[in-house]
């Protein structure tokens, strides 16, 4: 077996990424922490161009970017695959994984947000993007986006929809709300009670109070 490793947050979204796709393929890797206010000098040689995580090593070689690394797996490993056969169908699915990834600048806001108008704003903007997968993306018929298993698409939007559930906690606020987007609920209930995504994501009231001191420390209480 080829070696892997993992430079990587815990808490992080985007290390969550490339942990469950490894895990879902049954990739052996070795799982190297990193501190955000302290990065490894090996981290910074890997990714001198962005300095950040989550950087995979596969026998002695960087590959940065989150989803980038989630390919290259699938590529490599090509057993359980995430993204479709069908060129379209492949298209489309990417096509999803950018819409997920450029909702993150929504949950950035939310974070930096305080207690008030400036935070409904901030929910506000995270809705509409919201309804865009739920009237767009899901449907009844249709356990995950790869219909029966995981596919690329879930593993992009399960983390982004893990994280705005730790930032529900911590903000005491309901983003993902039943009523307002049954199909997305209904989903992200399917996808959490996996094996393989509950048994490798962190504990919620951890992450909760992680995440909750590390908001604090880089922006200061509201």
């Amino acid at each position: 077996m080829a070696e892997v490793k993992i430079h990587g947050f815990w808490y992080s979204p985007f290390t969550l990424r490339v942990v469950w796709t490894l895990k879902l393929k049954d990739i052996p890797y070795e799982n190297i922490e990193e501190d955000r206010f302290n990065k490894s000098p090996q981290l910074l040689e890997y990714n001198p161009v962005h300095k950040k995580t989550p950087v995979l090593v596969h026998n002695g070689k960087p590959i940065c970017e989150s989803m980038i690394i989630v390919e290259y797996i699938d590529e490599i490993w090509p057993h359980n695959p995430l993204l479709p056969v069908d060129p379209y169908e492949r298209a489309l699915a990417r096509f999803w994984v950018k819409y997920v990834d450029d909702m993150f600048s929504t949950v950035a806001a939310f974070i930096r947000s305080n207690v008030g108008e400036g935070r409904e704003n901030a929910i506000r903007d995270i809705w509409e993007r919201l309804r865009v997968i739920e009237d767009q993306c899901l449907g009844d018929h249709n356990k995950f986006f790869g219909g029966e298993t995981i596919n690329i698409v879930d593993i992009a939007l399960g983390s982004f929809a893990k994280f705005i559930e730790v930032l529900e906690d911590n903000f005491e606020v309901k983003v993902i709300e039943a009523e307002k987007f049954p199909h997305l609920h209904s989903w992200f209930n399917n996808f959490k009670e996996v094996p393989v995504i509950s048994e490798n994501t962190p504990d919620q009231e951890k992450l909760v109070s992680f995440i909750k001191s590390l908001r604090e420390k880089m922006y200061g209480s509201s």
